[in-house]
């Protein structure tokens, strides 16, 4: 059922209102749908390299409204609706381990969490239920989410088509070296 909807989720990057649609998937992925937005933004870049960067502002943008929706809903809805989602992702254990993060690392939480593999929504719904600064949230959410997506369409615009193979499968990569970084930056920071 994933690899269909995967499928779906190219051919709509072919609609004639693919930006609609661009958005549409960043934002509810950011909260519960499965698809990253990557899966759209890859190809819309390279068939339109001159709307590289409105696309990635869409996924920005899109991506950090839909995290307030995550948000929303680990603050809000956590018992009835935040704690299935996260048991259906097969992380129901990891409440506790965001709630212990966010209250010892806050921002860097986020900042990191929104450049790895790991679903973003897991994020916003953690810090939500974590009650984390909302005002924050949103501004790491734009950091991290931005730096992601203005990443990929960098990428995209220098290398074209050749990159897409090495991105796909070495996006994990990619994302776990630049996290290192910001951690390696925290670190640094913290003890200097």
């Amino acid at each position: 059922m994933l690899f269909a909807l995967y499928e779906w989720i190219l051919r709509l990057a072919a609609h004639r209102r693919a930006g609609l649609w661009l958005a549409g998937v960043s934002f509810a992925e950011s909260s519960f749908f499965p698809i990253p937005p990557d899966a759209m933004l890859v190809p819309m870049c390279l068939a339109r390299p001159d709307r590289a960067w409105r696309y990635a502002t869409i996924c920005t943008v899109a991506s950090v409204l839909g995290g307030l929706l995550g948000y929303a809903i680990g603050y809000y809805l956590f018992e009835a609706v935040a704690q299935p989602i996260l048991a259906a992702y097969g992380h129901a254990e990891a409440l506790q381990s965001f709630r212990e993060w966010f209250a010892r690392w806050g921002a860097a939480v986020i900042l990191i969490k929104g450049l790895t593999p790991i679903p973003f929504k897991i994020v916003t719904i953690g810090a939500g239920a974590a009650a984390f600064d909302p005002f924050l949230f949103l501004a790491t959410a734009a950091i991290t989410r931005g730096a992601r997506f203005f990443l990929l369409a960098a990428l995209l615009l220098r290398y074209g088509a050749p990159i897409r193979e090495f991105i796909e499968k070495r996006l994990t990569l990619i994302t776990t070296v630049a996290a290192v970084a910001i951690i390696g930056g925290f670190l640094t920071l913290r003890y200097l």
